[in-house]
């Protein structure tokens, strides 16, 4: 049985190749108010001198099989906008609107229908507009019974209220907000382990949680230097974007408790070091805060930057 990404026919590093054979023509395109393009959470847009743009764009992923399979595509279209809106929050952002875009072989109206209702879910939360989208059918692009979900959010951030991971610094410490589960990542490797037999879609499935409110909560007692959603890349992948050079964490892995989802990978034999690899361990954001700040935070101190530390080190 495969219980690695790499088997389940999904390589980490070769989207990281993508992403660097692309740089050259997206920088290309840059002009004078791009404050921020590839390699954050959410591109910067400078709108005025005073105030940001931050957009980002996703899509569920190979979770809409199982999804599907479990008629729970209404929690599918969850986990879109809160990724979308976790992604601009990083930032500091307030989210704005939602675009969404849905593809299959054939349109069928229940699925698109609980796909935008889940979404719109979200988006009623986040007091995130959805402007409008796009349906496209496409037969001999998506076989079968396949579709795809894909979404932009834009968010507004004042340059002076802006959250870049700029003062972070060696000393601080790393809280982690915690996930509901695996969100929306990982899920070629899920399905290698679930195959074809009945699964358990409380435990495999549970939406993304959406940050927005924890966030605002904890930017209101502490001062916020870095923040991170954690997605495919796990931990060390994703909480590495947002630290100045020179600056990594020691993040102790027992310092928070993980879902039980977490416990049947391990007994699906998923190695420790691939669930860091690929899983965000039960932690769905980490916020970079002073030390003297932690104890004013609901969340558990999980890490701490220091200097000369190359990345993120499990210790």
């Amino acid at each position: 049985m495969a219980t690695r990404y790499d088997d389940a026919g999904v390589s980490l590093a070769a989207a990281e190749g993508v992403v660097d054979r692309l740089r050259a023509a997206v920088e290309s395109t840059s002009t004078a108010a791009v404050a921020r393009g590839l390699g954050g959470f959410a591109g910067l847009y400078d709108l005025d001198g005073e105030r940001l743009l931050a957009a980002s764009t996703d899509g569920v992923g190979t979770k809409l099989v199982l999804a599907r399979r479990a008629g729970r595509l209404r929690d599918a279209g969850r986990d879109l906008a809160a990724h979308c809106v976790n992604d601009v929050v990083t930032t500091g952002a307030t989210p704005l609107f939602f675009l969404d875009y849905f593809a299959a072989q054939r349109l069928d109206l229940e699925q698109v229908a609980a796909l935008v209702e889940g979404a719109a879910d979200v988006c009623r939360e986040a007091g995130c507009a959805i402007l409008g989208g796009e349906t496209a059918e496409m037969p001999g692009v998506y076989q079968g019974e396949e579709v795809e979900f894909a979404g932009t959010c834009v968010g507004l951030v004042r340059k002076a209220d802006l959250v870049d991971g700029s003062r972070a610094e060696a000393g601080d410490v790393v809280l982690g907000l915690p996930s509901t589960g695996l969100h929306a990542n990982g899920f070629s490797l899920v399905r290698r382990l679930v195959g074809d037999e009945p699964f358990d879609a409380d435990l495999l499935l549970a939406p993304t949680r959406l940050y927005l409110d924890d966030v605002r909560a904890l930017r209101e007692v502490c001062d916020v230097r870095a923040l991170a959603h954690i997605t495919g890349g796990g931990i060390a992948g994703n909480l590495s974007r947002v630290l100045p050079e020179g600056v990594g964490a020691v993040v102790d892995p027992g310092s928070w408790r993980r879902p039980a989802v977490f416990r049947w990978l391990d007994a699906q034999g998923v190695p420790e070091e691939e669930q860091r690899r690929v899983f965000n361990l039960g932690l769905g954001y980490c916020a970079v805060v002073p030390e003297a700040d932690a104890p004013k935070s609901a969340f558990p101190v999980v890490g701490r930057l220091e200097a000369g530390v190359a990345g993120i080190v499990f210790a």
